[in-house]
C-alpha cells in the first residue's frame, strides 16, 4: 500500500502558504502545480526563466514554447513574467524562494542530499539543485522511500556524489512524512494503509517514531 506519486504530490501541496514562491525540481514535484490548495496563491518558479507557472496543459492548451526545467510543457498565469535563466538563477542564490520541493536518489540522517549523479550512468547536468539547496532554507524532498532493487533511500550517510550536505528538512514518500533533525529522521505521518513496521524495515538510516504519529490525510 502507500502513496503513488500523485498522492505524495498531494500532501505536498498542503505545506503551501499563501504568498510563497516555490520552486518545484522535476519529476514527482512538478506534479504539485496541480494541487494548489483553493483561497491562496502561490507563485512557481522554474530556473530556466519562467516566474507564474500554472497548471499542466491539456493537449487543446499545449505550447511547446513553454516548458519547465524538466522539458515538460507547462501554462502560464495571468501576470506571469519570462526572462533569462541568469536572472532565474539570481532569484534563487539571493534567497527570494520561499519553498523548494526537489527529487532525489538519497538523503541522509543528517540532511544530505544526492540527487544529481550515478557514477557511470550518463547525465544531461547538474541542473539548478545544486544552487537551489545552497540557496534555499525551506526544502523538502520528495521520493519513493526505496529504490527498484527495494533498498532504502534514507540512509545513515549519502552513497552517490552528494548535491548539499545538512540541507533538507523534510522528506515526504510514499510511506510515509518525515522530518530530519538530531540526526535521525523523525516521523511525523504515517501514508494510508502502510504500518509503522513497513517503515522501520524500509528506512536503513536512524528512525525516531513519536507517540503521536497519525495517518496523513489525502483528499480525493
Amino acid at each position: 500500500m502507500g502513496l503513488d506519486k500523485y498522492g505524495i504530490a498531494k500532501r505536498i501541496a498542503k505545506e503551501l502558504q499563501d504568498g510563497y514562491y516555490v520552486n518545484l525540481g522535476i519529476g514527482i514535484p512538478t506534479l504539485i502545480a496541480n494541487y494548489i490548495p483553493e483561497g491562496i496563491q502561490v507563485v512557481l518558479q522554474s530556473e530556466n526563466g519562467l516566474l507564474g507557472m500554472g497548471p499542466f496543459p491539456t493537449e487543446e492548451e499545449v505550447d511547446a514554447d513553454l516548458i519547465n526545467a524538466g522539458k515538460q510543457t507547462v501554462t502560464t498565469l495571468a501576470g506571469s513574467s519570462l526572462f533569462d535563466s541568469a536572472m532565474s538563477f539570481a532569484m534563487i542564490r539571493s534567497g527570494r524562494v520561499d519553498l523548494t520541493v526537489l527529487g532525489a536518489m538519497e538523503v541522509s540522517q543528517d540532511g544530505d542530499i544526492a540527487n544529481w549523479k550515478i557514477p557511470g550512468k550518463m547525465v544531461k547536468g547538474m541542473g539548478g539543485a545544486m544552487d537551489l539547496v545552497a540557496g534555499a532554507d525551506n526544502i523538502i524532498v520528495a521520493m519513493m522511500h526505496t529504490n527498484r532493487a527495494g533498498h532504502s533511500k534514507l540512509l545513515p550517510s549519502c552513497t552517490l556524489p552528494l548535491t548539499g550536505k545538512a540541507c533538507i528538512k523534510k522528506v515526504m514518500t510514499n510511506l510515509g512524512y518525515l522530518e530530519i533533525k538530531e540526526g535521525a529522521f523523525h516521523l511525523l505521518e504515517i501514508a494510508p494503509g502502510v504500518t509503522i513496521d513497513e517503515i522501520r524495515q524500509s528506512t536503513a538510516g536512524k528512525l525516531v517514531v513519536s507517540e503521536n504519529v497519525k495517518e496523513m490525510e489525502i483528499d480525493d
